[in-house]
């Protein structure tokens, strides 16, 4: 009996390949969708790394030229009222706001301090959530990918339970194919849902650091602004 089990053994076999191709349809199916969520999570995790790589770039580069002593009129000029930098765009919306607070003969229409913080804050609003966009994706990977691994084996050790039953044979290598098998599906859940969820974090650490950023110049640029209004 032991050389027959052995025999039984030796012939399943146990690479994820072999796993993958023995599952039944459902499986299977969970097991590609668990493969393609935790590329869909790399893929985002990635495309992450490199916006907030350049936001951070674009807003050192910008803090450089607006702290240089340059005349605001000029940078702004330069910049023009549609910027591609995130920074500059909040720094293009105070500047638009605040030359339209002009009238012809050169003073300021009332009012024209909280409009202008109203322009920087819509435009941080925006900002921020082009820099969020994505990383509620890779929550919802984090969060269900372990529990769709965990249906492909609940179904995979029922199917296996199932062939047990009416094989009438409980040896070991006739149980634990159908059990391996399931439990890749879990694996794979795991696989996909713990890159995710650390990433999550950190994205979502380093996004609200960037727009903390852009509201701590909005403020500085108000009070400069603010300053010229008392004048």
């Amino acid at each position: 009996m032991e050389t027959e089990t052995l025999a039984l053994a030796q012939d399943v076999d146990f690479s994820l390949w072999g796993m993958f191709a023995h599952a039944t349809l459902t499986v299977k199916l969970v097991m590609l969708l668990l493969i393609f969520a935790s590329f869909w999570a790399w893929a985002i995790i990635i495309q992450k790394h490199i916006v907030f790589a350049r936001a951070r770039r674009e807003a050192a580069r910008f803090d450089a030229a607006f702290w240089s002593g340059e005349p605001l009129d000029e940078l702004y000029d330069k910049i023009g009222p549609d910027p591609s930098g995130r920074a500059e765009s909040v720094f293009a919306a105070g500047m638009t706001e605040w030359r339209r607070s002009h009238r012809n003969d050169g003073a300021l229409i009332p009012g024209a301090q909280a409009r202008i913080d109203r322009s920087m804050d819509v435009a941080i609003a925006k900002e921020s959530e082009s820099l969020e966009r994505g990383l509620p994706l890779l929550a919802t990977v984090g969060s269900t990918a372990p529990f769709v691994g965990l249906f492909g084996t609940v179904w995979g050790i029922m199917n296996a339970f199932i062939g047990i039953a009416q094989a009438q044979n409980t040896n070991l290598a006739v149980v634990a194919p159908g059990i391996a098998e399931a439990l890749l599906a879990t694996g794979l859940g795991l696989m996909a849902a713990i890159p995710a969820v650390i990433f999550y974090n950190k994205l979502s650490s380093d996004q609200d650091r960037i727009v903390r950023g852009y509201e701590s110049f909005a403020d500085e640029f108000a009070t400069i602004l603010s300053r010229q209004l008392d004048s």
